[in-house]
């Protein structure tokens, strides 16, 4: 998913540090790059997602991010951290949280960063392994076949460093030999974004698809959000043609 970017450099009081802000192709996501490794793992480049309070407790940092107003969820790169924001207009259902202005959340969240990645303290608990988890998705083992292990190559070293320039990740997810359909799950800045469909057809698709006879088309693994997401958008399209609809017919008794 490649999208126009720009940056803005935040400067701080304390110690002297530059954040890095790129806007990504989901209006609702901003990719924050606080110039140091975030989750670089062994030069692979493992991430994290934390979609709730409860899945960023690994990390204190998360943790602090999530509990900023106006954030819907948290994503760590290898050298980035990409903040979603609720956003209703988008048809995400945004729960109890705010629809909150960038200019209004970037302060707070340059704050926390700053504090987080000055202080030298780790990304996750002592007692968590998500720090030391690379993507375990693509990783090739011996049960793979020739055509699985030619894929997990393909994302890994061609696809994911992409999708990653953009504030998201992909993980495999499985490959339906039958159809030859290859399942992927989209996280970060990709989640939900309107041209997730475009970067799974035109990029990755037709990748696959050139490097492997085997695969004849990749499919979107949805989670419980998503599809909830993807139903009040449609009912909003629905309501917004209904509208549109009954001006024409109005308009039409008023000409007459």
């Amino acid at each position: 998913m490649l999208g126009r970017q720009t940056q803005s450099v935040a400067r701080q009081q304390v110690r002297t540090m530059f954040i890095q802000t790129e806007t990504t192709p989901n209006e609702s996501s901003l990719k924050f790059i606080p110039g140091v490794p975030v989750m670089s793992n062994s030069g692979r480049g493992g991430t994290y997602e934390v979609l709730d309070l409860k899945s960023a407790l690994a990390s204190p940092l998360a943790t602090r991010l999530m509990g900023i107003d106006g954030v819907r969820s948290v994503f760590f790169g290898p050298d980035f951290i990409t903040i979603s924001k609720n956003d209703d207009e988008a048809g995400v259902p945004s729960g109890d949280g705010q629809n909150v202005p960038w200019h209004l959340m970037k302060p707070e969240i340059f704050s926390v960063l700053m504090e987080h990645f000055t202080s030298g303290a780790p990304l996750f608990k002592e007692s968590d392994g998500s720090q030391d988890s690379g993507p375990q998705d693509t990783m090739i083992l011996d049960t793979d076949s020739e055509v699985v292990a030619m894929i997990k190559e393909l994302l890994d070293t061609r696809v994911r460093p992409a999708i990653q320039e953009d504030g998201g990740d992909i993980e495999y997810k499985g490959f339906d030999e039958g159809p030859g359909i290859v399942k992927l799950k989209l996280k970060g800045s990709c989640r939900g974004c309107s041209s997730s469909s475009v970067t799974l057809k035109s990029g990755i698709e037709r990748m696959l698809t050139h490097y492997i006879p085997e695969v004849k088309s990749v499919e979107q693994i949805l989670d419980e959000e998503e599809l909830i997401a993807l139903e009040e958008f449609a009912k909003l399209e629905q309501r917004l043609e209904k509208k549109s609809h009954g001006k024409k017919d109005m308009s039409q008794y008023m000409s007459h």
